[in-house]
């Protein structure tokens, strides 16, 4: 029930960090992505923020013999580029392209009860479950 209720806590955290940072409105993203045009460096700043928090305290919190709330890290264990890895990247960075949202700040602005993002979030959990039917196909 603990960690129910850290998860929780902490996905409140993040949509709110991700609200106030305004990274739930799809103009911010595609600004960003206008290099040519009137770009704007805000998602920019938003991910400095997050590595100056993440590259110090990852190598701290890995100290630990083991997380607080689980039996286990459940760290990544493939080190190699492959061809599914590069396929997916491209599909998430044309869909990002285009809508202006990855899943995260996609699920916080479901709050904004816009039919548009409830239609991505739609169609995100649907690209997810189709994408988990051909990795399990033999």
């Amino acid at each position: 029930m603990a960690s129910i209720a850290s998860a929780f806590l902490v996905g409140t955290l993040f949509g709110f960090g991700l609200a106030v940072s305004e990274m739930i409105d799809p103009a911010r993203v595609i600004g960003f992505l206008d290099v040519a045009g009137r770009w704007d460096p805000t998602l920019l700043f938003v991910m400095g923020g997050a590595l100056a928090v993440t590259l110090p305290g990852f190598p701290l919190i890995l100290r630990r013999a083991r997380p607080l709330l689980a039996e286990f890290f459940a760290l990544p264990t493939k080190s190699k580029l492959d061809g599914s890895l590069i396929v997916g990247a491209i599909i998430f960075g044309i869909g990002w392209g285009i809508a202006g949202f990855c899943p995260g700040p996609a699920l916080a602005a479901l709050a904004s009860g816009s039919p548009a993002v409830a239609l991505f979030v739609v169609a995100m959990i649907a690209g997810q479950w189709a994408a988990s039917l051909l990795e399990t196909r033999p």
